[in-house]
């Protein structure tokens, strides 16, 4: 079996990133509206976390920002005149539908797609879906770019199979890898996927929650229908509503999947002993590492605050046992951090914490794991990657100049209604794609 390896692609966080408030249930994102941003930060803090990974000897590449702010989604809401006029027209009488096309939110690329590895699918090819994001104005808008990024990203349909955004309303409701874990032994081998839902659209029994649920099951077993899994390798688990009405939006606040272990808040789902039956049973013989952290020593509002499961679990090269890569705030946490320094010393496979800076996501309610989008790869698929995206010292260096060349040091929600914003928005973009090798890759190249 040739080498396989999970690589991770950064969202690379655009210049319009702001605190508008607009992601209900996300209580980061509501609890810091209307502060004021610092963009510059937010995009070094990001390349930062992707070199530190690199440096780690992990494979790491990149997904460029969307067209922020978006004019022809106002254009199809019916507002006309030049882009400018749009801007002052929408500052002045819709404001918050300004901030929704300003949003930066496709940096969180956990929810850019649900990614299959070959080992998995019937026809032996690596499958994307696109996530809709159906449950989010400022969300919907970006699954068409996104499904532009990966194709230039894996380009060839011999290795890699890529599916439309999953269409028929809220009931198919899908916010991509943020609710999906796969679990095996070995990255080439087949394994077990794991997907989460919090609503069951066609006759819910599930009580209402304060906040939305976002996945539905509807949409995940179109996902694995599409995708080509096998039955018995798929399992559907639904995550708790206290879990959602504390916060936890999506199911990797508070749960967090590597090779063989499954590391979980209590509470994290609605029905833990027939997850874990099922899991067992789709796995087979080899054992399955389901690592809890207790209520009484973690609570999940902790948990939540923290990121504690917002993180990465990986496997670093070289090094025995598995390594978490947190954000700085569980370490910040007394009660987070004195259960992590606990649990290592413990009989499991998680032996090493790493900690880093991205604050300015986390204010906007992302951690370490919203920031990536896994992909499982062979020794041939990973050499049809598009190399221009593969992250690398020199790209680091190339990125940071950008980005001290276009970004703001701050921006506020007032800032929005300033069309330099849009054109600065623009410039930067203009650059990046010459950067990339992506041609005129935005719609305001094409115009």
């Amino acid at each position: 079996m040739s080498h396989t390896v999970e690589m991770n692609f950064d969202g690379l966080i655009g210049s319009t990133h702001n605190y508008a408030g607009l992601s209900q249930g996300n209580l980061a994102s509501t609890n810091n509206t209307k502060l004021v941003s610092q963009p510059r930060q937010a995009a070094k803090e990001g390349l930062a976390k992707m070199m530190r990974l690199h440096q780690l000897g992990l494979k790491q590449g990149i997904l460029t920002p969307q067209e922020r702010p978006h004019i022809p989604t106002l254009r199809e809401l019916g507002f006309c005149g030049t882009d400018q006029a749009i801007i002052e027209k929408v500052a002045k009488t819709a404001p918050n539908l300004l901030a929704m096309c300003y949003s930066a939110s496709s940096m969180w690329a956990a929810n850019a797609a649900t990614v299959s590895p070959s080992s998995d699918s019937e026809d032996g090819r690596v499958h994307f879906t696109p996530a809709n994001l159906k449950s989010m104005f400022h969300r919907s808008i970006e699954h068409s770019t996104t499904s532009k990024t990966l194709k230039a990203i894996f380009t060839n349909d011999k290795y890699f199979c890529h599916h439309n955004a999953l269409s028929g309303g809220v009931h198919f409701g899908d916010e991509g890898a943020a609710n999906h874990n796969r679990l095996c032994n070995e990255y080439g081998e087949q394994g077990v996927e794991l997907f989460v839902y919090g609503k069951h659209d066609f006759g819910d029994s599930r009580g209402s929650t304060n906040f939305p649920a976002r996945q539905s099951l509807e949409a995940s077993r179109a996902i694995a229908r599409k995708h080509g899994l096998r039955s018995g390798k798929v399992v559907m688990a639904c995550q708790s509503a206290e879990v959602i009405d504390t916060g936890g939006f999506h199911n990797d606040v508070v749960s967090v999947s590597n090779k063989n272990v499954l590391f979980m808040h209590e509470r994290a789902f609605a029905d833990k002993s027939r997850l874990f039956k099922e899991v067992a049973a789709a796995y087979g013989e080899q054992p399955v590492h389901f690592i809890e952290a207790p209520e009484q020593l973690v609570s999940l509002d902790d948990a939540i605050k923290s990121y504690l499961f917002n993180s990465q679990l990986v496997n670093l090269p070289g090094t025995e046992g598995m390594t978490l890569i947190l954000p700085r705030e569980s370490q910040e946490n007394k009660n987070v951090h004195g259960y992590l320094l606990d649990l290592i010393t413990q009989d499991t496979p998680i032996k090493h914490l790493e900690f880093v800076d991205v604050r300015q996501s986390m204010r906007n309610g992302g951690g370490p794991a919203c920031l990536r989008l896994r992909v499982v790869l062979n020794e041939e698929e990973l050499a049809q990657v598009n190399p221009a995206f593969v992250f690398s010292e020199e790209l680091f260096l190339t990125l940071n100049n950008w980005v001290d060349k276009h970004y703001r040091d701050s921006l506020s929600s007032a800032d929005l209604a300033d069309p330099n914003l849009l054109y600065e928005s623009r410039g930067a973009l203009d650059e990046l794609t010459q950067i990339m090798g992506l041609g005129s890759f935005y719609e305001f190249q094409q115009v």
